[in-house]
């Protein structure tokens, strides 16, 4: 697992305070979010000149409370961040499939990578699955590595996707979460240096 997943602390926040430090109020984390939008990047069979892997994989990524991207796609607001990097799905699968996905380094459909540090030209990056908490004080935003668990996701509908979290961070926070809306799909596809910075926030038109 070599993509580089970008530190969401570097993206823009817009604090909400209206007066100085001493008026910061602490976020209340959720251990059960429920995420009002989100999106997915479709990247294709990402893996296969890497170490061979043929089953294609995309990115999740959900957002809770006032969390929204702006016009110059950058994160702004409060809340959670759920970001499910490296969803692994059969060849001829191109959307998210309905099913139950497990966190796994296994590459196989219906799993996904966990959270992860790693080193890549010097520099740190998460890399999986991770939840990120964007506070009032942006000093206090802090993110964490999703470790074990698993996510099921039902179609209601054609276009309504339903998606329920399960998962434990790497401290045994225990996450749960859940998402019941359009879940729009993009296509990063032709996206393929190892080296190339993949920006997850894009402007979502309406």
């Amino acid at each position: 697992m070599k993509k580089l997943n970008l530190l969401v602390f570097s993206f823009t926040i817009l604090l909400t305070s209206c007066g100085g430090s001493s008026d910061f109020q602490q976020l209340v984390y959720e251990n059960n979010p429920h995420y009002s939008m989100g999106y997915a990047e479709y990247f294709g069979d990402y893996y296969i000149t890497e170490n061979g892997n043929k089953n294609n994989v995309l990115s999740i990524s959900l957002f809770s409370d006032s969390l929204k991207i702006n016009e110059l796609g950058n994160l702004t607001g409060l809340g959670q961040y759920l970001f499910l990097e490296d969803v692994f799905q059969a060849p001829t699968d191109i959307l998210l499939q309905p099913g139950k996905y497990i966190v796994s380094n296994s590459g196989l459909p219906f799993t996904v990578a966990p959270g992860i540090n790693d080193t890549i030209d010097g520099e740190v990056y998460p890399l999986g699955a991770t939840i990120s908490y964007f506070e009032y004080n942006a000093a206090n935003s802090k993110l964490k590595l999703i470790s074990s668990g698993s996510f099921t996701v039902t179609l209601p509908n054609d276009s309504i996707y339903t998606i329920s979290c399960d998962f434990k961070t790497s401290d045994s926070l225990s996450l749960k979460g859940s998402f019941s809306a359009l879940l729009p799909h993009i296509n990063q596809s032709l996206i393929r240096q190892k080296s190339r910075l993949r920006s997850r926030l894009v402007y979502l038109k309406k």
